[in-house]
């Protein structure tokens, strides 16, 4: 046999070898990319189970110490601790159901991947079940051997509400001369307090702004409001204290141009000092309603 054809005999032999050895290498990885897959599928589905379960604890741990979540038309929650107070929120939602479908799970190495998915979640509301889907993408590194999540992006899908329409009208000046006063006495109240509707109707849906006077020396018993209550002292000393029983050494004096915000049933009393009489404005969505005594 000639030098030229033991040559070229011994060239395809290591090209055979080496193409043997890529297909192996090749194999050994699709193998092991598959594998990594299966088990980011098996911790995705155990997320979910955990969710179901609200098993905060194992939540967490399924995320990287500095992991980020980035919800839609919602700040960043980053770390353990951020990631921990918004699934404690998320599963105390009242008829909180969430499911997500990966839909692509592409290992780019032996230890970082991307799931591709889309999900659906509904829950509980004072206006009837909400529901919501979108898409999401979620970044796994493997951490001492283990998948954990270090990037959670669930986008939703579904359209923001339409921004209602704003109120249009006129102009209206009212001077404070020109109110209109009558006598306001609701049940449980004693006489003396006056009303005056600036705009809107009070007793009706919709936003109103109202004035209230009371002689000096007026007390108001310990009442409540289902809505909000924005209060601005017009004139006066006005008095103002909180609670369910009606301590009187607990009132504070509040002076023209003061504000005061009540969230809705928070129970409160006051009135006028005896050194004089005081007028407050108060503006809010109607009906406004007063409710005697504390919230039960």
């Amino acid at each position: 046999m000639s030098s030229t054809k033991m040559s070229s005999t011994k060239w395809i032999a290591s090209r055979t070898a080496l193409a043997a050895l890529a297909i192996a290498a090749l194999a050994t990885t699709a193998e092991s990319q598959s594998s990594d897959a299966r088990a980011i599928r098996e911790a995705s589905d155990q997320w979910q189970r955990d969710v179901a379960a609200k098993n905060v604890d194992a939540i967490v741990a399924l995320h990287a110490p500095d992991a980020i979540v980035m919800m839609s038309h919602a700040p960043l929650v980053t770390g353990s601790a951020a990631i921990r107070g918004a699934w404690s929120d998320m599963i105390k939602t009242p008829g909180l159901v969430l499911h997500w479908t990966p839909t692509k799970i592409e290992v780019a190495s032996p230890t970082v991947a991307t799931e591709y998915g889309t999900y659906t979640d509904s829950y509980d509301s004072p206006q009837g079940k909400i529901t919501d889907a979108g898409n999401y993408v979620t970044i796994w590194h493997k951490i001492n051997g283990k998948w954990r999540v270090t990037l959670d992006a669930p986008n939703t899908t579904t359209p923001l509400p339409a921004a209602a329409p704003m109120a249009m009208g006129d102009v209206k000046t009212l001077a404070n001369s020109g109110l209109t006063w009558s006598d306001f006495k609701p049940e449980g109240f004693d006489p003396g307090m006056k009303l005056a509707v600036l705009e809107g109707d009070p007793g009706a849906k919709g936003p109103y702004v109202i004035r209230l006077e009371f002689p000096a020396g007026y007390r108001f018993p310990v009442h409540w409001h289902p809505g909000i209550e924005n209060l601005t002292v017009v004139s006066g000393p006005f008095q103002l204290a909180h609670g369910n029983i009606a301590d009187w050494n607990a009132l504070k004096t509040y002076a023209p141009g003061d504000f005061i915000y009540i969230p809705p049933k928070h129970a409160h009393f006051g009135g006028s000092a005896a050194s004089g009489a005081s007028v407050i404005q108060l503006h809010g969505e109607g009906p406004f309603q007063l409710v005697l005594g504390a919230p039960k």
